[in-house]
């Protein structure tokens, strides 16, 4: 591999960081990856009415609860950010 291939392949993966918030990068802490993946995870649950009926069956809530349920969810991360990372 060639130095003007990495170069590309570097400025590829930078553009997609820059333009995807989910992607991450290199100062990406553990916990707000999770939050993206679990924020991302609620939006295609709502977003999608097949899945957000067999939830609602599943836990025999009526559809609308469980989109609200998933929004109150997509607000509120999924556990308190941890002690001691300031950025």
């Amino acid at each position: 591999m060639q130095a003007s291939d990495r170069f590309n392949i570097n400025s590829q993966l930078e553009h997609l960081q820059a333009k995807y918030v989910g992607t991450g990068h290199a100062d990406l802490h553990r916990y707000e990856w999770a939050v993206n993946i679990q924020r991302d995870s609620y939006a295609s649950y709502v977003g999608h009415h097949p899945i957000l009926s067999y939830f609602a069956l599943a836990e025999n809530e009526s559809i609308g609860r469980e989109r609200y349920n998933f929004i109150q969810r997509m607000i509120k991360p999924c556990v308190p950010p941890p002690e001691g990372e300031d950025d």
